[in-house]
């Protein structure tokens, strides 16, 4: 069965005398344990794409259905509870909290779930130290690298345990060797078993994904199979 799948997808954004139609019919499915990245030009409809499929919006017009359930019917509260338990997001401008420690900005999703205190402190330490900021949790925001904070929101992410990660352009405000490092955590994370969803305007960042689907004008107009990046080197050395 589909994890995701949408069925001719619409989006119109409508304003005083005029409509603006950023998605134009998209359909496309994504199986369990996927690495999957949409790319595209400014504009293409990546974004609004993105917010749909993390039941941040609702589509103008089509069927889109999340492990199962049809989004549209859901009300409000369980489409909360599925933001907060069944995907992670990993933004480009981080999304943190500047005031707070990076321990207490992971803790937020685990406070909405009504997590028991101590089984949240050991999960927050456990996935700060996933990504390598053990030594860092009692710093804020303003005290870490780039790099540093975006793997705060990428131990954010993952703090529920979500089946899907969805990452909008998750290099786009680093330097070349700090997205290097947030790219080998995702491509980590889909070896586990999670379901990797990148969005992206960067070639470089889309060949990390085993599919490559491209969007321009609100339409998809290309999916294939992808060698990711990791591979392709091997994969070249063993030709020749």
């Amino acid at each position: 069965m589909n994890l995701i799948e949408m069925r001719d997808i619409s989006k119109v954004y409508k304003n005083v005398g005029f409509e603006t139609r950023v998605l134009k019919g998209v359909s496309l499915h994504i199986q369990k344990g996927e690495y999957v990245s949409i790319i595209g030009p400014s504009g293409a409809g990546k974004s609004t794409l993105m917010t749909i499929m993390g039941c941040l919006a609702q589509p103008t017009s089509g069927v889109y259905i999340l492990d199962g359930e049809e989004v549209e019917e859901l009300n409000d509260r369980e489409l909360s509870n599925i933001r907060n338990e069944k995907i992670g997001f990993v933004f480009q401008a981080f999304h943190l909290l500047r005031g707070v420690t990076a321990f207490d900005n992971v803790m937020m999703p685990l406070l909405y779930c009504r997590k028991p205190p101590k089984d949240a402190k050991r999960i927050v330490e456990e996935v700060l130290d996933k990504v390598g900021l053990g030594h860092r949790m009692h710093h804020t925001p303003g005290q870490l690298s780039g790099g540093e904070q975006q793997r705060v929101t990428i131990a954010r992410s993952l703090v529920n345990d979500p089946r899907i990660i969805l990452a909008d352009e998750p290099t786009g405000n680093l330097d070349s060797k700090n997205g290097a490092e947030i790219m080998k955590f995702l491509d980590q994370l889909n070896r586990e078993g999670r379901t990797i969803i990148i969005i992206t305007h960067d070639p470089t960042v889309a060949n990390h994904a085993r599919r490559v689907l491209t969007i321009r004008d609100g339409q998809i107009v290309s999916d294939h199979a992808n060698i990711p990046q990791s591979q392709a080197g091997a994969v070249g050395a063993s030709a020749s």
